[in-house]
């Protein structure tokens, strides 16, 4: 009884216990989506796609601010004037200078026209004509001395006046009216208004999907009606050292008026955004040469070597631009123990 229960067991058994050979080990792998990324989602801020702080080149006491904030100011503008009574007076020596230099320019020219004439008679020493043209040059030299000043004074009254570089709003006021501040101290912050952008904070995984020039739909998250397209206009070289993701600008196309700054929005790529797909870096083979993954068929249970082409990479990330179909399955980890035509056995989730 006993001997007949055995041979049921080894034929109730499969091939392989039969056989000395191992069972084929699971593989940490992934399918490949190349999904459009219309399920996911990011939220945004609208930002100024150009915006500084603002303040005067020297030192003064600002005599007036006709600007606020939350103001909307065009180019050209006036933002605010310090007291100019110190620049003025500078002004007034420098007018006073110019005039000083012409008349010893004057002088010094009759006396070089003068000892010329009295050479070329032979009245006088060739010395005293040489030190009259040295007193000439001089005199010519204060007078472009004096012009100097004077230019440079006109510019510091000039500077005394602060103007918009361009149209925009004001985000933040740093100084009021009577305060004494120091050259380059900021005075308020301007935003451009006729170029906005999104920012979004995406992952190193999803970014690898994307690509500058991507399109995206934008939509305000308090009236989601009010919608806006944008594109992918660049990405921030470092991803932030807390949450490791990359800050990513989309340039807004005419959004409506309600897309002012600091409005939160909801980002979606566009449903005719090009599919893209990514895998870790650690599961390409020789990505220095030819790169090429391992593609398990399901059919068989076995894996291929499959030439791929890389684009760009970022951070553990590289995408894949040519050479995977979508719901193929690619080997992410033991890569370099597979041979071709090997079996595999189930799949385990990285």
């Amino acid at each position: 009884m006993k001997h007949l229960l055995y041979i049921l067991l080894l034929a109730a058994a499969p091939a392989w216990a039969n056989t000395d050979a191992p069972a084929p080990r699971p593989v940490v792998s992934e399918v490949v989506d190349l999904r459009r990324g219309d399920a996911t989602g990011y939220v945004g801020t609208v930002t100024a796609r150009i915006e500084a702080d603002l303040g005067f080149p020297l030192l003064g006491t600002i005599a007036a601010r006709p600007v606020d904030q939350g103001d909307l100011v065009a180019a050209g503008d006036m933002l605010a004037r310090l007291d100019p009574e110190d620049m003025e007076a500078d002004l007034r020596a420098a007018e006073a200078g110019i005039i000083v230099a012409e008349a010893q320019l004057r002088s010094a020219r009759d006396a070089r026209d003068r000892a010329q004439a009295l050479v070329a008679r032979d009245v006088d020493s060739e010395s005293r004509l040489e030190d009259a043209e040295r007193t000439l040059a001089g005199a010519e030299a204060q007078m472009e001395q004096a012009r100097a000043a004077l230019a440079q004074a006109r510019d510091r009254l000039k500077d005394t006046t602060l103007t918009a570089p361009h149209e925009g709003v004001i985000t933040k006021v740093y100084a009021e009216p009577g305060a004494t501040i120091s050259a380059g101290e900021p005075v308020l912050h301007l935003a451009a208004t006729d170029r906005l952008e999104v920012e979004i904070d995406v992952t190193e995984r999803d970014l690898a999907r994307l690509s500058p020039g991507t399109p995206f739909e934008v939509s305000l998250i308090a009236q989601p009606d009010l919608t806006a397209r944008a594109t992918l206009d660049r990405i921030d070289p470092e991803a932030d050292r807390s949450t490791r993701t990359r800050r990513v600008h989309l340039a807004l196309d005419t959004p409506p008026g309600g897309f002012r700054l600091g409005a939160l929005v909801g980002v979606r790529p566009a449903r005719d955004a090009a599919s893209g797909v990514s895998l870790p870096y650690t599961a390409v083979l020789s990505p220095d040469s030819t790169p090429a993954v391992w593609v398990v068929d399901r059919t068989t249970d076995t894996v291929a070597r499959r030439a791929v082409t890389l684009g760009a990479r970022l951070g553990a990330q590289v995408q894949i631009t040519d050479g995977l179909a979508p719901g193929e399955e690619v080997v992410l980890k033991g890569i370099h123990s597979l041979k071709d035509g090997q079996r595999v056995g189930p799949q385990v989730q990285p």
